[in-house]
């Protein structure tokens, strides 16, 4: 299904989760065999390298590359790397260094990355194996939290063998949460699998977010996700992220817009589109406490053949977009600003 992808003036596309690397090995031995072993299973390869990222790109404004170092998994895309590709073109890419808090130089890199120009820090704690308030990993949210850097908990996909499950419960972020209060953390995937723990946590604490990336390219998931998102009041807490090279942002996209098939023809409750375009184009950068220099209009002078249309001038093919914020017949439409109607 073709699906084409356009902004209105005033809207703000930022892919929030997004990697690059230069080879598969720098995701560790055990690691890049996963993602080997699942290319084969969906007949291509997973595309990490940068002219692949630059082609996924072209349908947002700016996108966040984060960084990725793990002692467990021997895995490290360097932090230099990172900046180098950002700084190609930092009018559409921001930074994000990755940091193992079990290394032994953890907070030297956290310098280095700060002069690189990187503007958050990135954790893993199923994949470096810690639990998220220990003590060595708390000293590097203080430092966060000194240098204004946004946090970004990640869990690095496909999950190996050797990745500890035990450290992956979003609840057990609340006790950084309480310790550090101003410090911005985005949990990856909606804390997949235990998205109503993830939504109950962006719920109590003010500077606790979460992105949709890989989540998307679960529709069913996605769509009981959002139901509850909005039940629980946090709609305005959820980030736009694909989860590339994995995903891509254009088929990210295109789920949240189509979301609401499952609700054709039932008494099941649709989200509305508002909502969902709210997620989909909302200053992620903004919401984080993060300087760049990316501008909606900067891309979109990329695009005069688009000028001056909005989302709503484009459909998927089967015109699933064109689906009203007020729902359908036979079912109610949740994310208006009188909530579930039915």
């Amino acid at each position: 299904m073709t699906f084409l992808i356009a902004r209105g003036w005033l809207a703000m596309i930022i892919d929030l989760n997004t990697q690059v690397w230069t080879n598969l090995d720098q995701l560790g031995k055990e690691l890049a065999g996963k993602v080997r072993t699942q290319s084969n299973q969906i007949g291509g390869a997973i595309d990490g390298s940068s002219a692949a990222h630059e082609r996924a790109a072209t349908c947002v404004d700016g996108s966040v590359i984060l960084g990725f170092r793990s002692q467990l998994l021997g895995a490290h895309i360097p932090n230099e790397f990172v900046a180098e590709y950002v700084a190609k073109d930092p009018s559409r890419r921001v930074g994000v260094a990755g940091i193992d808090p079990m290394s032994d130089d953890c907070m030297d890199q956290i310098d280095v990355a700060v002069g690189l120009g990187l503007a958050g820090i990135a954790v893993s704690p199923t994949c470096q194996g810690f639990h998220p308030s220990h003590s060595d990993a708390m000293k590097v949210y203080e430092r966060c939290a000194d240098l204004s850097l946004p946090l970004f908990v990640i869990t690095q996909q496909p999950l190996t063998p050797a990745a500890q499950l035990e450290f992956a419960r979003p609840a057990s972020w609340d006790e950084v949460a309480r310790a550090l209060p101003k410090l911005p953390i985005v949990i990856s995937q909606l804390g997949h699998p235990w998205i109503d723990e993830t939504l109950l946590l962006l719920s109590k604490h003010e500077c606790v977010f979460a992105d949709i990336s890989l989540v998307a390219s679960r529709p069913w998931q996605l769509y009981n996700a959002l139901l509850n998102a909005f039940s629980m009041e946090v709609m305005d807490k959820l980030l736009f992220g694909s989860g590339f090279p994995l995903e891509t942002p254009a088929r990210a996209i295109e789920s949240l817009y189509t979301v609401n098939a499952f609700s054709h023809g039932t008494q099941l409750p649709s989200v509305a589109r508002a909502s969902i375009r709210s997620i989909v184009e909302r200053d992620s950068l903004a919401r984080l406490g993060i300087d760049s220099e990316i501008t909606a209009a900067s891309h979109r002078a990329d695009l005069d053949e688009d000028e001056g249309m909005t989302l709503d001038d484009y459909a998927p093919a089967d015109g699933r977009l064109e689906e009203s914020s007020e729902g359908h017949s036979g079912g109610s439409s949740w994310g208006n600003s009188g909530g579930n109607s039915g």
